[in-house]
Order: structure tokens, then sequence, then C-alpha cells
């Protein structure tokens, strides 16, 4: 089960402020870099698969929640001092940050942990996917760094900063998806209108802190969704759907903004129109912006995003529940209801954390007593949801 503190601990990464020392046209989080991270390592490992390369998702997955606990816990440093300092005494650094999170990774899951300290001391463990990490962490720096350039060009130094930025891409061209980010349009639009998802506030219409974004938050319920895959014992097609499905379902949100939860179960029928209109959005904006063979499994990933679903003879079946008979990769299983529940529990903590700030308003105190009766009590297979909204409940 997942401690509270590890769950503030993931909160933390929407207070890390990112450049900082620098100009900046509005605020860089290091939760949304993460989140835009992980999107361009899909990007770069499908191409990467297209090329006859073996990915272990799992791994390349679990890579990007370790790497994002990691940076957590060493908050703001500049790179060329991160880089320095772990050049000196990575594993100091990493013993440290192990000794802090080991006894919430184990309360977690014992395995989950085992493989959080071989990936931080065994250099040899996920080295292709540790690889393409660095690769999306590079381009994702990249994509920041084109957006604060122009507002810096007078600063000292800038220039070395721009140089440097982009010899850390470069060093990346081996792998085809780089390539392909940098010199094709439309696969970099489809990166970039995922990047724009960090323009977008959530709760749009209330003070909040920290003032989470639709992509740092679709990057929260992804680390949910897998930490809850791992305890229902899923297959690893299925964790890779439930990871993926969570990391991309707010997508439409680009093309549609956020329309709250009240205004859609309000009106009869609006919900069904906001739905029609998304999926005709993504079917002309969005999935031409991807290669074909990819558009399919995009498509299974956002609609009908809080189903169980199966896919059986090539199809998309919807099922009531996600059945052990279910739990195989041949049938690439999606955990649709967990994934909301994962949703509305995010959206939980996003309002309780406000309020242990001291931010309160009639609306937010509502919304959380409303998202706490609905879904606190709704158990899925062997998972207790109530105990961890109840981390948040006082």
């Amino acid at each position: 089960m997942i401690t509270k503190k590890l769950i503030e601990q993931i909160y933390s990464a929407a207070n890390i402020l990112r450049w900082n020392d620098h100009i900046r046209p509005f605020n860089f989080f290091e939760i949304d870099k993460q989140a835009h991270k992980m999107i361009i390592a899909y990007i770069i490992a499908k191409f990467d698969e297209e090329e006859n390369n073996k990915i272990d998702w799992i791994k390349l997955i679990e890579g990007g929640i370790f790497e994002f606990f990691h940076r957590t816990m060493l908050t703001d440093l500049k790179p060329e001092v991160y880089h320095e300092i772990m050049s000196k005494k990575k594993n100091e650094l990493n013993k440290w940050v192990l000794n802090h999170l080991s006894d919430d990774m184990k309360a977690l899951n014992p395995d989950f942990a085992k493989r959080f300290e071989q990936y931080l001391f065994d250099d040899n463990y996920a080295k292709y996917e540790k690889e393409i990490l660095m690769a999306s962490h590079e381009f994702s720096t990249k994509w920041e760094f084109g957006i604060i350039y122009p507002w810096n060009q007078m600063l000292y130094d800038i220039e070395k900063t721009k140089e440097t930025v982009e010899n850390c891409v470069f060093k990346y061209q081996n792998f085809v998806g780089v390539k392909k980010l940098i010199m094709n349009k439309k696969y970099y639009g489809f990166l970039d209108l995922c990047g724009q998802l960090r323009f977008q506030q959530r709760w749009a219409q209330v003070f909040r802190q920290p003032q989470t974004t639709v992509l740092g938050h679709m990057f929260v319920v992804a680390i949910f969704a897998y930490i809850c895959s791992l305890e229902i014992g899923a297959c690893p097609k299925r964790c890779y759907n439930n990871f993926f499905s969570s990391l991309f379902h707010d997508l439409p949100e680009i093309l549609t903004k956020d329309i709250i939860s009240p205004i859609k179960s309000s009106v009869l029928g609006l919900e069904n129109i906001i739905k029609e209109y998304e999926k005709h959005e993504v079917d002309n904006r969005i999935l031409p912006l991807l290669p074909e063979a990819w558009r399919f499994e995009m498509q299974y990933f956002i609609e009908d995003e809080f189903s169980n679903k199966i896919i059986e003879n090539s199809k998309v079946k919807i099922v009531n529940e996600i059945s052990e008979s279910h739990n195989n990769d041949l049938l690439a299983p999606t955990d649709g209801k967990m994934i909301e529940i994962c949703d509305k529990l995010s959206a939980y903590i996003e309002v309780a954390l406000s309020m242990s700030y001291g931010i309160h308003s009639d609306k937010m105190k509502e919304s959380k007593n409303n998202l706490y009766a609905k879904y606190a009590d709704i158990k899925i297979a062997n998972l207790d949801f109530k105990k961890v909204f109840d981390y948040f409940k006082d």
C-alpha cells in the first residue's frame, strides 16, 4: 500500500520550479517536466521498436518512476551541478536517496523496492531503457528552453546554455526517434501538443497550492495506476496499458480545455456531445500527427478511458471487470475503472493538500466531500482505496 509520505513526495514535484534563474513567461515545474519526459520516452521507444530493437517496457516505465523519485529528493539542482556531483559522488547520493525512500518503497511493494535499488546501483540493469529515458529528458529540456530562450537573449552566457542544451540532444541522435522528432514536424507537433497541457491549470476556477497542471496530473494518475497494477498482479501488457492510458487520458483537453464535472453532469446529454466532439477532434487533429501503425493503440488509450477493456480479434471489447482469464498479454487488458479511481483520488489529494496549506473555499470543501463520498468506498480486486483517501480526510 502506498504511504502518505510517498504521495506527498510525488506532489512535492509540483512545487519544484525549473529555470528559476531565468526569465519565464510562466512557471515550469518538475512534475510537468517528468510527465513530458515519459511521453517523449513513449515516442522514442515506439520508433525504436519499429527498428526491431527490443524494449523492456516495464523497465522503461519503472525507470521513469524511479528517476522521478530520485529527482524529487535532490530538488532543484542546476544540471551542471547535478552532473558534477553525480560524477563524483553517485553512489553516496544514491544511498542517501535510497535510505530516505526505502521504508516507503518496501511498504508499497518489496519487489518494486528491490528493483529501485538495482536501478540505482547496477549500471547494467535496464541499460538501454536508461538511455531512452536520458534522451527523453534532454529532449524535454530542449522543448522548455525553446520557450524561455527568446525572453533571455540579453542574459550573460545564454548562448552557452543554448549550445549545451542542443549538444545534449545531439548525443542521442543514434535513436531514430530522436532524429524523427527533430526532422518531422508532425511527430514534433504531437510532442508539442502534449507539452501544451502544462499551460492548463487544474481547477481553473479555484485558487490552490500547488497549482497542478493537466500534464502533471496525468503523470500522477499514471504512477498511481501502475502501483495499483503491481498490487493486483497485472500481467506486463496490462501494466503497460494502465500506465500509458493514464498518462494520455486527458489528452483531448488540449482541444476542448477542462469542462468541469458539475457542468457535464447537470445538462442532460451534454457529456455525450462533449465525447463525440472530442472523438472527432482527436481523429482529425491528434491521430494524424502519429505514425499510422500507432493510431489504434492511442485510440485504445484515450477513448472510453474509464471503461474496462480488452482487445479480442483485433477489436476493442468493453467488459464489466478484468477477470483472471483476461489477465493475459494477448488480450491487452486495461483497468479503466481503476484508472478512474486513480484520477479521482488525484483530484481529491489536490484539493486536500491545498486545504492543508490553509487555502480554503466552499467550492473546495464541497468537491473534497463529494469525491470522498462517491469514490472512497469503491473496491477493485484487492485494492482498498479508502485507506488512501483517509490519509487526507482531516
